[in-house]
């Protein structure tokens, strides 16, 4: 019975390291708080086909164990106007889109979640921003 018991302390001793391994090569650790570490891009100008446009991404930068993002949030606002929000979920790129009004002021603004399973999200959401640029 004491060999068992030691045996079983030593694994669970063990199991933290071993578990982390492949879990270790992500770009940057989360906050504290936070399973999930998220990147938000300042306000910036792109060409599209209707004239030019203001952007802003939020992306996945790293988990930690079992966590994988789950759902971002990026928001982009001129000065004047109401906020243009756009939803992503999983690990990809979230990016939104406004109109250029040249000379004005733009803010970004996003967060992120992780979770360990699909239909469970936990409430740690990483706030990102406020970014301003004048554009």
């Amino acid at each position: 019975m004491n060999r068992t018991v030691v045996v079983l302390t030593a694994l669970l001793a063990l199991a933290p390291g071993v578990a982390a391994g492949p879990f270790t090569a992500h770009a940057e650790l989360p906050p504290p708080g936070t399973p999930c570490s998220f990147a938000l891009s300042p306000p910036h100008v792109v060409p599209s086909p209707d004239g030019d446009v203001v952007t802003a991404t939020v992306a996945p930068a790293g988990c930690m164990g079992p966590f994988s993002p789950r759902l971002s949030v990026v928001c982009i606002q001129r000065s004047d106007t109401t906020p243009q929000c756009s939803q992503g979920r999983g690990s990809g790129t979230t990016q939104v889109f406004t109109p250029h009004a040249p000379g004005a002021t733009y803010t970004s603004t996003g967060r992120g979640l992780g979770a360990v399973f699909n239909d469970a999200s936990e409430p740690n959401w990483q706030l990102l921003g406020p970014v301003t640029a004048v554009l």
